[in-house]
């Protein structure tokens, strides 16, 4: 995969809904040409451990989001180690002394860059499980400036199971007396390897190990599935995974508007719900919910055995051409 350099735009000071604020940067790229009247904009927020580049498997001529008609804005969500973060903030904001950037936070930032670009509404939000946390939070609180929302694999809350599911995960990390409560010295190695590990029994599905689909993915035992997902997490700064995980936790579109059912019933958008019908966590059970609350959304599950990771971009075909449906759908190709 093509590892691309993104553009920055300065928010000096970013005023955040716990009252504090934040200089930083947002970091984004763009594929394709603006139209002249500005109505071909695609925007798709960073998912969990994801950066810009992690979406490249969906955009191109004729991909998912196909660049020769639209104009695709992947923006890195703050605390995800590209744009500002734990692990590159200047001083007050550095390591544990971030402050929790909530998913409307990062909208917020996210409407300053499309201001930015001059661009006052988009065609489709889109995004894979926290990037669709994020693409609800844009059609429920910029109901205006949103014509579709496709939410892939995510969720408008986060649940309590949810909830209980990353405190598990943020145990084992924090368990490493390395951590130091995240004033490390050198990276906590062992728990960010527990991290990993955990994760990994999370992100698939029973049916995924039942049926032996590692294998099609490369991996040759459920040894290899673990390895593969401690050394990916050991790479990663872990003051950068907490800070996503605060993001993710305190997820709620509800949150000022009335609550959870006021928000949903708001929204104006072209909706389509899609879970992976073996996601442990952002459930179809949640899904059907949410769809049933957001007038005239389709509930449309991605019947998958890969679990979470049904709708990661470019793990297999099978869902991503569902996805691509989808997009069209909203789109009115």
């Amino acid at each position: 995969m093509t590892v691309s350099t993104p553009r920055r735009l300065a928010l000096d000071s970013l005023a955040l809904e716990s009252g504090a604020s934040l200089r930083a940067e947002l970091a984004y790229v763009t594929h394709g040409t603006l139209a002249p009247d500005r109505d071909n904009v695609v925007l798709v927020p960073s998912y969990y451990t994801g950066t810009h580049d992690s979406y490249q498997p969906w955009i191109g001529p004729g991909r998912v989001l196909d660049t020769d008609r639209w104009f695709v804005v992947v923006v890195n969500m703050l605390g995800n180690g590209v744009s500002t973060s734990p692990s590159n903030a200047p001083e007050p904001w550095a390591g544990p002394r971030f402050p929790t950037v909530t998913v409307a936070d990062q909208v917020s930032a996210q409407a300053l860059l499309l201001d930015h670009l001059g661009i006052g509404r988009v065609r489709l939000v889109m995004g894979w499980s926290m990037g669709a946390m994020q693409a609800y939070e844009w059609a429920a609180s910029r109901p205006d400036r949103v014509d579709a929302l496709l939410a892939v694999c995510g969720a408008a809350r986060c649940s309590p199971h949810n909830h209980v599911f990353l405190e598990g995960a943020r145990a084992a990390l924090q368990a490493d007396p390395t951590f130091a409560g995240g004033a490390y010295a050198a990276p906590p190695v062992a728990g960010l390897r527990a991290f990993g590990r955990v994760y990994a029994g999370w992100a698939y599905s029973r049916d995924f190990f039942h049926d032996g689909a590692h294998r099609a993915l490369g991996y040759r035992d459920l040894d290899a599935v673990l390895q593969d997902w401690a050394d990916d997490h050991a790479a990663r700064d872990a003051n950068d995974l907490l800070a996503m995980m605060d993001t993710w936790q305190t997820g709620d579109v509800g949150r000022g508007r009335g609550g959870y059912e006021s928000a949903l019933s708001g929204v104006s958008a072209r909706t389509i719900v899609m879970p992976s019908t073996t996601d442990l966590y952002f459930t179809v059970a949640d899904a059907t919910v949410e769809a049933s609350l957001v007038p005239n959304a389709e509930l449309r599950p991605l019947d998958s055995n890969l679990g979470h990771v049904a709708g990661r971009p470019g793990v297999r075909e099978a869902e991503t051409t569902a996805i691509a449906r989808a997009v069209r759908d909203l789109l009115g190709d």
